[in-house]
């Protein structure tokens, strides 16, 4: 069992925080937190470019926080002059835009050219306000977390940074062809965790990464796992409608990839899987759809056909469906029609896709990686496989195909497993980090001033 600021009781799904040197409950949680998130908007659709599970993140975190009265301002790269400089994306919760380089067709890899100009953004802002307007920055990846130690420094509140992936991570578990992650990111990840406060892990799988791989203080990290909402994604009226909605056989077995297209998420395992399966009998051919739900995205971008051409060579195209991505309330129907959800991915650092597909009903096929392995009860609500191996996928999801009882008992315990990953238990131990990091800054500055 990890030995950090948060462990996890018998129930691994509800974090208890602990900190060291404990500290009375009057403690004040903060009013009105500055949280940043640079290449990515809350606004953008999950799915597109480099949109994904830390969309979702920000978004239900963030109206979470404010339903228990701590205000978010959420400040993020303007990729388009049509919206305006602040948007109220729900009561408390507001977006700022900031306008940092060209709207268009900047990637992420161009983005650490632009923090000078994004900070410049977020300090005019916080210009405008009274003193002490927020009282503690979160940062969300390594770019945000680079211009909240400036910010958190410069306004004399503390930081609290959330990884959410890591390069050092990312790099020791490549795809094959795949691009690794700059020397440049590295070091700016390492400056970050120790500047940071307090740094937020999914997992205690990624608590200790942050300790073995960059040398975090132990005592700073704290483990809170990601929530799903759960009124969104649930079984509601089931597969068969689900199916009839999206225009899929009743009786068909569809295993579901759902997420950006790109090496790290590995959608071609599922496609040489799936041609494994055909080999082996030919008969599911014609009770088999393969929906591939998602846009090309990160090094996925050079070469946004390469999934298509795989499928025609794999000789597979007749049962895969390439769709765009969708909205949230559609992609929880996507997960209600599938027969189960696949992510042979080769790193997550949670798998925020696993939850909510299970919150929806529908059982997992996924990588022993990173957080797959708590976001998913391995034999119960699912199945974990070790590698990439397209032989180990098929062999579970031919269990799949020939049970719909399988189908159906693994189902109901996922959406019983999911109910422990709520929003509301995630915000309420984000809120408890916020206030020890408060706690332990004053008591800093006390000393610091004699």
């Amino acid at each position: 069992m990890s030995q950090y600021v948060s462990r996890l009781g018998s129930n691994r799904m509800a974090p208890r925080l602990r900190f060291p040197g404990a500290f009375p409950g009057s403690h004040r949680k903060p009013r009105r937190i500055a949280m940043l998130s640079v290449h990515t908007s809350p606004l953008h659709q999950p799915g597109t470019g480099d949109a994904g599970g830390m969309n979702v993140y920000i978004v239900e975190l963030a109206k979470r926080l404010a339903a228990i009265n701590i205000e978010v301002e959420v400040f993020t790269r303007a990729t388009t002059g049509a919206l305006p400089p602040a948007v109220e994306l729900a009561p408390g919760v507001l977006v700022r835009h900031v306008d940092a380089g060209p709207y268009e067709g900047l990637a992420k890899e161009d983005l650490p050219a632009q923090l000078c100009a994004f900070t410049h953004g977020v300090m005019q802002a916080w210009a405008g306000q009274r003193p002490g307007y927020y009282d503690l920055v979160h940062s969300h990846y390594w770019l945000s977390g680079h211009v909240g130690w400036l910010a958190a420094q410069r306004w004399g509140v503390p930081l609290v940074h959330a990884m959410h992936t890591m390069a050092k991570v990312k790099n020791a578990a490549l795809a094959e062809g795949d691009t690794p992650e700059p020397a440049a990111r590295v070091i700016g990840e390492t400056q970050i965790v120790s500047a940071a406060d307090r740094l937020i892990a999914n997992t205690a799988g990624e608590a200790d990464e942050l300790v073995r791989f960059y040398e975090a203080d132990a005592a700073a990290v704290a483990v809170v796992h990601p929530g799903v909402n759960l009124e969104r994604f649930r079984p509601a009226d089931g597969r068969p409608a689900a199916r009839a909605r999206l225009g899929l056989p009743q009786d068909a077995f569809v295993p579901l990839f759902a997420g950006r297209i790109q090496p790290l998420k590995a959608p071609d395992v599922l496609l040489r899987a799936v041609a494994v399966l055909l080999d082996r009998d030919p008969s599911l051919r014609s009770r088999m759809v393969v929906p591939v739900v998602g846009g090309p995205s990160g090094s996925g971008l050079a070469k946004p056909e390469g999934l298509q051409k795989l499928a025609a060579r794999l000789g597979i195209t007749d049962v895969v469906r390439f769709h765009p991505p969708v909205g949230q309330d559609q992609l929880a129907d996507w997960f209600r029609a599938a027969s189960v959800l696949v992510m042979p991915s080769y790193s997550e650092s949670f798998g925020l896709v696993a939850i909510e597909a299970q919150a929806a009903g529908t059982p997992v096929v996924a990588a022993a990686v990173g957080g797959l392995p708590v976001a998913v009860r391995d034999g119960a609500s699912g199945f974990l496989i070790p590698g990439h191996d397209p032989q180990a996928y098929a062999q579970q999801l031919a269990r799949f195909a020939e049970s719909p009882e399988l189908v159906a008992r693994m189902g109901a315990t996922a959406a019983a497993h999911a109910q422990g990953f709520g929003w509301d238990t995630a915000a309420s131990a984000t809120a408890d980090v916020y206030t020890a990091a408060l706690h332990e800054h004053r008591r800093r500055v006390r000393v610091q001033h004699g």
